[in-house]
């Protein structure tokens, strides 16, 4: 069989698998971080539907190269897709990192161009000149996150003045995702870290907080943070980026259900996720198991 042939092949069966109906938002995370982000969306927007998926069995995603982050992060789009979703927001900055521009410039056009995936980095960068009187702005985040130089390049093309300090912090994310956030152990590593970071830049006076599972550690980071130092959480600026962008684009707008149902699924066992995901969101939920490859 010709290449060219086997090539056309598989790009009709992807599109075809996909429903032109309306569907819910989809959101995706390789953890728990992520419901973080969907808190706050669906706090702005209660109207729309949500499908959360959330690929735990193979977290995290922090330390694995970015042909592995590209290829789960896409496997768990082709599965929102097919679930019905039009919209999908990556709300994990490793895959937004690693993966988001490969998607959105090679698949989508190959699979539907008007369907959209977005992620978290941009909305974030977009506020940090408004925010910051200094100019100079502090990240922490997963290894992958700080090595893979997302954010640095975005702030540099969009607010060039900007002097950013990066801080990988390795742990945060395994301390969140086994329950240890409020342990000693946790305020070692926050403090270790924190102090690592404004000892590179003391004008720091704008820490974006760039992984979704940070909040829960916030408590933490404030302690161990300078005063006068504003902390950026992500959720509430990715869904005040999001409920701007659906006002901007009627059309998607459009193509999203409004019943105010959620799902919520996990490729790891339901009771773990759905005692972890209680845990985030401070109301009981209920999973539904997926296989994603």
């Amino acid at each position: 069989m010709p290449l060219r042939y086997v090539l056309f092949f598989f790009r009709r069966t992807g599109m075809e698998g996909f429903s032109e109906k309306a569907g819910a938002i989809g959101i995706f995370d390789s953890g728990y971080g992520g419901l973080t982000v969907f808190d706050k969306i669906r706090r702005l927007m209660p109207q729309y539907d949500y499908i959360y998926l959330g690929d735990n069995a193979r977290a995290p995603y922090g330390p694995r190269s970015f042909e592995v982050v590209y290829r789960f992060t896409r496997q768990a789009v082709v599965r929102l897709f097919e679930e019905g979703c039009q919209l999908v927001i990556l709300a994990c900055n490793t895959a937004s990192a690693k993966a988001l521009r490969s998607i959105q410039q090679r698949d989508l056009p190959e699979w539907d161009a008007t369907r959209r995936v977005l992620g978290v980095i941009r909305p974030t960068v977009e506020l940090m000149d408004q925010l910051s009187r200094t100019k100079h702005v502090g990240i922490v985040g997963t290894v992958g996150t700080v090595s893979s130089g997302s954010y640095q390049l975005e702030l540099a093309k969009m607010f060039p003045h900007i002097q950013v300090t990066a801080e990988a912090c390795p742990m945060w994310v395994p301390l969140v995702e086994n329950n240890e956030f409020a342990s000693p152990g946790a305020d070692y590593f926050v403090k270790r870290h924190l102090e690592h970071l404004f000892a590179q830049d003391d004008k720091i006076d704008t820490l974006i907080l760039g992984c979704t599972h940070y909040p829960l550690l916030l408590d933490k980071i404030r302690r161990y943070t300078p005063d006068g130092v504003t902390l950026l959480p992500q959720g509430e600026c990715v869904a005040r980026s999001l409920q701007d962008y659906l006002h901007r684009h009627p059309e998607m707008d459009a193509k999203l259900t409004k019943e105010g149902h959620c799902r919520f699924l996990t490729t790891e066992a339901t009771d773990k996720f759905s005692e972890a995901a209680t845990l985030f969101l401070s109301y009981p939920v209920s999973a539904e198991q997926v296989i994603i490859d």
